[in-house]
């Protein structure tokens, strides 16, 4: 059974990757109409500290409408900005721009965040012991490119009050992950990637 917020709730969420300096931050807003994300990142990537921004929206359905995403170095030099715009359906606009590259894509997932794997464990819905493939926009950083990316979520425990549980599959990169998650969908911690710092 799909879980579908009937009240808005809003939450802020925080993580720290694993053996890397940095922090993400991320104020959610989660309701009939959709998820709606504000999330600030700072992170070490390939040696360079960044700074990075997004605004993240899907429809009731947890399918992607909007991300908007920038990026700079730690002095705010050489800033970056992409975004992505989906009617739901599997169609995306590359900052204004048709991406037919992207077709067929419903959920985006951010190279650097957590926090866009809770769109296809909550829009799914998947019981225990289920399995689904799904493409998602994989956004890579500080790049800021967008490639399809063919990816498996098993359900090993749905979330609810007490958690839940999922397995990550990348079924091109091989990457493998399972999961644990509150009992919004939202990552606890991303074996090996990220450990969620507050709440806990």
């Amino acid at each position: 059974m799909k879980a579908t917020p009937v009240t808005t709730r809003n939450v802020t969420l925080y993580w720290t990757p694993v053996g890397e300096p940095g922090c993400e931050q991320v104020h959610i807003s989660l309701g009939p109409d959709g998820l709606s994300a504000l999330g600030l990142i700072l992170c070490r990537k390939d040696g360079t500290h960044l700074r990075c921004r997004y605004q993240l929206d899907t429809d009731p359905q947890m399918r992607v409408r909007e991300l908007t995403f920038a990026v700079t170095d730690e002095a705010e030099r050489q800033p970056k900005r992409i975004v992505l715009e989906s009617d739901g359906q599997g169609r995306w606009r590359h900052d204004g721009e048709p991406a037919p590259e992207l077709e067929g894509c419903i959920d985006v997932d951010i190279e650097v965040s957590p926090v866009t794997n809770t769109l296809p464990i909550r829009r799914l819905g998947l019981a225990a012991g289920k399995s689904a493939e799904i493409k998602a926009a994989y956004l890579t950083v500080p790049c800021l490119q967008a490639r399809p990316a063919a990816q498996r979520y098993s359900c090993l425990v749905p979330f609810s009050e007490a958690g839940g549980r999922y397995r990550y599959e990348g079924l091109s990169s091989g990457f493998t992950a399972e999961i644990p998650v509150d009992q919004d969908g939202f990552v606890l911690d991303y074996p090996e990637t990220f450990n969620r710092s507050w709440p806990t």
